[in-house]
């Protein structure tokens, strides 16, 4: 039972047992957390994404223990909390949403360094978060990039 429950957050509640492309789902729910979270007064949303990625630091190493691999694809947690850092700072509109859904995406599957030494060397829960919230930081900077340009 613990080990399902283990499983059940690490793989996103469940989405990173989606067929096809697990990461991309594990990614609309941090979309859908994020929406959420934005409801909240502002200074409420770092201490709520740093909880979520000390929980999936926990859930991923715990994940790693359980299904005998390193970083199993299942585990999608680390989408969620790299997401989360993508979006702070920014308006819970869908124009901003879905951008920062597209650049989180986009770093997150081409790995630029230091997202790539994570991805090589991820084993514990710590190395399968950070080459995420490495995507998201980038994804991050690309935003307020073009939020200086449009305003």
């Amino acid at each position: 039972m613990k080990n399902k429950l283990i499983l059940l957050i690490a793989s996103g509640l469940g989405l990173g047992y989606a067929p096809l492309i697990p990461g991309t789902f594990g990614t609309l729910l941090g979309v859908l957390i994020y929406y959420f979270l934005r409801k909240l007064q502002w200074w409420l949303v770092i201490p709520i994404t740093i909880l979520i990625f000390l929980i999936a630091v926990w859930s991923s190493h715990q994940a790693e223990k359980i299904m005998f691999t390193r970083d199993p694809q299942v585990v999608t947690i680390d989408e969620v909390a790299g997401y989360l850092v993508t979006m702070l700072s920014f308006p819970n509109n869908w124009n901003w949403l879905l951008a920062g859904f597209v650049l989180f995406r986009v770093f997150d599957i081409i790995k630029p360094w230091p997202a790539s030494y994570f991805d090589n060397v991820s084993r514990r829960g710590f190395a399968v978060v950070m080459d995420d919230i490495v995507a998201g930081i980038y994804a991050n900077i690309c935003l307020q990039i073009v939020r200086v340009i449009v305003k």
